[in-house]
């Protein structure tokens, strides 16, 4: 099922763009969230007109990500951990552990924005990318030290 997007979804796409989604995403989430419309040709003539508020409304995110990516470039956290002899971490690091020392720094990002590949599991710097905005995706670091 063809749909436009009233609002910007990471997993989809923009605001104003046409997106093609399983039948029922559309119609069990997507449609009573209003978080889209049916792709028709009314739809369509809405959309052109209101074309200038959504590039305000993307402008305006984007404006907001940059902010953000700004301000988290080159931060640095510092997160203690038990270590075992061998330097290997009792348990992991996790995106949990990573929110806490952001918000720390009162930095609010969601656990969906940290992009880690797997668990930490040993000692070091490692450096983490977080998504802001499609396209934005600043670096922080983040050292593991042994407390």
């Amino acid at each position: 099922m063809k749909v436009i997007l009233t609002e910007t979804i990471e997993s989809l796409g923009i605001i104003g763009s046409e997106v093609k989604v399983a039948d029922g995403y559309a119609r069990n989430y997507l449609l009573p969230q209003k978080k889209a419309v049916l792709a028709s040709l009314q739809n369509h003539k809405l959309f052109a007109q209101q074309k200038v508020r959504v590039d305000l409304q993307i402008a305006k995110e984007k404006g907001i990500a940059e902010e953000m990516a700004q301000k988290l470039e080159g931060v640095v956290c510092t997160i203690p951990a038990r270590v075992s002899d061998e330097n290997r971490l009792y348990g992991s690091i996790t995106t949990r552990d990573i929110i806490d020392a952001l918000a720390a720094k009162e930095i609010i990002v969601e656990k969906k924005m940290i992009l880690m590949k797997e668990p930490i599991k040993t000692l070091g710097a490692y450096r983490i990318p977080i998504r802001v905005y499609k396209g934005v995706e600043p670096e922080i670091t983040v050292e593991i030290v042994s407390d």
